[in-house]
């Protein structure tokens, strides 16, 4: 396909993101598994319950652009839930496993915060003022989320050290 504007790169990075997020809710119930501390069980459930919410967010935007939601595959998130999935098959003490997951985690969001924020780019740039206002609040929740989890590898890693 080749793509002749910006309205079709914004629709085609919008499936890649929306397969993302997919490929996250069928992630993220084995990080809340693998857990060991409360703290860290919580954001991850939490944050399922708020990926399904930009899966629904997405859908919202597919219809203000009247084309049907669909899914292109997103080859940058299925690299980096592989890393992530490699990081549940160590053999780590408890703290070591949670900081690993963490890691993993963050990796996600700095992925989903580099097409929030492009996606929005286009969103502004095209017109779009209610789907930039859309993407920027899912934005702000990846920021958000990247924000807690980076408070919890401060206690999480220092424990992991402490190991040594």
């Amino acid at each position: 396909m080749k793509l002749e504007s910006l309205s079709e790169l914004m629709l085609e990075q919008l499936k890649d993101i929306y397969d993302a997020e997919h490929q996250i809710v069928d992630a993220l119930p084995k990080m809340v598994k693998a857990a060991s501390t409360p703290e860290l069980k919580t954001a991850f459930t939490e944050h399922l319950t708020l990926t399904k919410t930009h899966i629904e967010r997405l859908e919202s935007v597919f219809d203000i652009l009247g084309v049907p939601a669909k899914r292109k595959a997103c080859k940058g998130m299925k690299g980096v839930l592989s890393e992530a999935d490699e990081m549940l098959k160590e053999d780590a003490e408890e703290s070591v496993m949670d900081a690993g997951l963490i890691s993993a985690a963050q990796h996600v969001e700095h992925y989903e915060m580099a097409s929030y924020g492009t996606i929005r780019t286009y969103a502004d740039l095209l017109g779009h003022e209610e789907i930039k206002r859309i993407l920027q609040g899912t934005l702000d929740e990846e920021q958000a989320t990247d924000i807690a989890l980076t408070k919890l590898a401060r206690k999480i890693n220092v424990e992991a050290m402490e190991g040594q």
